[in-house]
């Protein structure tokens, strides 16, 4: 059995009109898929740097406020409106 390789488009459909979006229903599908799919690649890049951040966390120990500070923004610049409620999260300046 050969493993053929599968390719994503890297972005949403061309087709897709914002201003009339149930004109071309394949084209909305499409459009539903990709945001359904950046927002699970940005929840599952946050998990990953919050596990980043607990690491450094128990290796620094009391030097953690110095020492952490770049995995820390990181994450929470990673958080920013990531997520799937209707609110948004406000803006945090770290």
């Amino acid at each position: 059995m050969v493993y053929k390789e599968q390719k994503f488009d890297e972005g949403g459909p061309d087709d897709f009109d914002p201003a009339r979006p149930y004109a071309d229903p394949v084209a909305m599908l499409e459009q539903r898929e990709y945001i359904v799919r950046e927002k699970l690649i940005a929840i599952e890049m946050a998990k990953v740097l919050r596990e980043r951040v607990q690491q450094c966390y128990r290796r620094e120990g009391v030097n953690h406020y110095q020492k952490c500070r770049q995995h820390v923004k990181n994450y929470l610049s990673s958080i920013r409106n990531v997520g799937w409620g209707k609110d948004a999260k406000p803006d945090y300046e770290v």
